[in-house]
């Protein structure tokens, strides 16, 4: 059996989609697009999809460990 026989659960995925992104940063995906759209968290655009990458997610939480201020 190999790791092509079955479908890549969510947290297994390169890229997470916007409602998967949003689960994971326990934010809504309103706030995830407009996090998005002012450019403090990166997208992949394959296509007509917008996805997320793990890797951007973990950096994004990185930046927001700084402090309380209000910017995240």
């Amino acid at each position: 059996m190999s790791i092509f026989d079955k479908p890549p659960k969510p947290a297994d995925s390169l890229l997470l989609s916007a409602r998967d992104a949003a689960k994971q940063l326990a934010i809504s995906e309103k706030t995830l697009w407009s996090l998005s759209k002012a450019g403090r968290l990166p997208v992949v655009r394959i296509g007509r999809n917008v996805r997320y990458a793990r890797a951007d997610l973990l950096a994004f939480i990185d930046r927001a460990k700084g402090g309380c201020n209000g910017n995240v």
